[in-house]
C-alpha cells in the first residue's frame, strides 16, 4: 500500500510540477475518401477510428497546426489523392489520347499532301493537256493537209511520137541462135502538170517501154526532176532499141530491104511517180500514174510526129 501510494503522490507532484504542459485536448479522427470505382458506382465511406495522439497526450506539430484550426489537418493520403486528380483533370484538358493525336497527326499530313497534290496537279494537267490539245490539232492540221494535196494530182498528157529509125536485120542472139533482129530509134513528147496550190513535186518514172505485143523493142527513162506548184514542164524522151532478137514473133513482119513494109502496131506504157513534201516527212502524198498508149509505126511516117491525142489510158 506504501509503494501505491508513493506512486501517487509522485504522479501528482509530477503533474504539479510541470505547469507548461498544455490539457489534454480531443482526439481527431481523419475521414479518408473512398476511390470511386471505373463503372461509375461509389463505394461506402471508410472511417478510420484510430487517433492521432501523442504518447504523452498532445498532438504532433502543436505550434504549427493550432492556428490552422480543425479543418485543415489533413492526411498525406487526402493530399496526394487531390492533386493526382487535380493533375488528371488538368491532363484530360489539354492532351488528348494518344489515338486521337495519332489521328490528328494523320489528318494533318493528309491535307498537307492534299495541299500539295493541289498545287503540282494543276501543272501536269495543264501540260497533258496542253500536249494532247498540241498532238490533236496538228493531226487535224495534218490530215486536212493530206486530204487536200490528195485531190491535187499531176497530170501527164501524151503529145506526138517520132520514129526515126526502124530497121529489121537477119542476125543471131547472144547465145547463137539464129532470128530476126530490130533496131529503132524514137524520141517521146509530152507535158506534166503539178496542180498542187501550196506544194511542189518530185518526178521519177519507171522504164518507158514500146513494145510488139509482149515483147520489147525499145526502152527509155524519165530523168528524176523536181516540178514547183502550179507549174508545168515539156518532157522528151529517147525510146530506143538495138539488136533486139524477134525470134518467131517477127514472123509476120514484111520487110523490103530491111525496112517494114506495112504499118507496125505497138504499145507504149510506163509509171510515173510523184511525192510531195506537204509537211516535212510527215505529211508526203504520194501519186502515181500510169500511162498506156497505142502506137502505130507507120514506115510513111519516119521522123514526123504522130500524134498521141485520145490514144492514151491514163490510171
Amino acid at each position: 500500500m506504501s509503494t501505491l501510494a508513493k506512486t501517487d503522490s509522485e504522479a501528482s507532484s509530477l503533474s504539479q510540477s510541470s505547469p507548461g504542459r498544455s490539457p489534454r485536448r480531443p482526439v481527431y479522427y481523419v475521414q479518408s475518401p473512398s476511390r470511386d470505382s471505373h463503372d461509375g458506382e461509389k463505394t461506402t465511406n471508410s472511417f478510420q477510428s484510430s487517433p492521432l495522439q501523442s504518447p504523452l497526450g498532445s498532438p504532433p506539430h502543436s505550434h504549427s497546426n493550432s492556428s490552422l484550426g480543425p479543418h485543415s489537418r489533413e492526411s498525406s493520403s487526402t493530399r496526394f489523392s487531390r492533386s493526382r486528380k487535380s493533375n488528371g483533370s488538368n491532363r484530360k484538358g489539354s492532351w488528348k489520347p494518344w489515338k486521337d493525336q495519332f489521328h490528328a497527326i494523320e489528318e494533318e499530313g493528309l491535307l498537307e499532301g492534299q495541299d500539295g497534290a493541289q498545287q503540282c496537279l494543276p501543272r501536269r494537267c495543264y501540260f497533258l493537256a496542253f500536249v494532247v490539245g498540241f498532238l490533236a490539232l496538228f493531226s487535224v492540221f495534218s490530215l486536212i493537209l493530206w486530204g487536200a494535196s490528195r485531190t491535187q494530182k499531176p497530170n501527164i498528157t501524151m503529145k506526138s511520137i517520132i520514129f526515126d529509125q526502124f530497121v529489121i536485120q537477119a542476125g543471131a542472139d547472144s547465145s547463137g541462135v539464129a532470128t530476126s533482129m530490130v533496131s529503132m530509134n524514137s524520141s517521146l513528147k509530152m507535158t506534166f502538170r503539178n496542180t498542187g496550190t501550196f506544194f511542189g513535186v518530185h518526178v521519177s518514172s519507171s522504164s518507158l517501154d514500146l513494145s510488139y505485143y509482149q515483147l520489147t523493142l525499145a526502152t527509155g527513162t524519165i530523168q528524176k526532176f523536181y516540178q514547183s506548184r502550179k507549174s508545168q514542164r515539156s518532157i522528151r524522151v529517147m525510146v530506143k532499141g538495138n539488136g533486139i532478137p524477134l525470134y518467131g514473133g517477127g514472123a509476120n513482119l514484111n520487110t523490103l530491104n530491111g525496112a517494114p513494109v506495112e504499118p507496125v502496131p505497138l504499145t507504149l506504157s510506163f509509171m510515173v511517180r510523184s511525192r510531195a513534201y506537204v509537211l516535212g516527212k510527215l505529211v508526203k502524198p504520194k501519186f502515181l500514174k500510169k500511162v498506156d498508149c497505142s502506137v502505130v509505126m507507120d514506115p510513111k511516117k519516119m521522123n514526123v510526129p504522130i500524134s498521141l491525142k485520145n490514144k492514151c489510158t491514163y490510171q
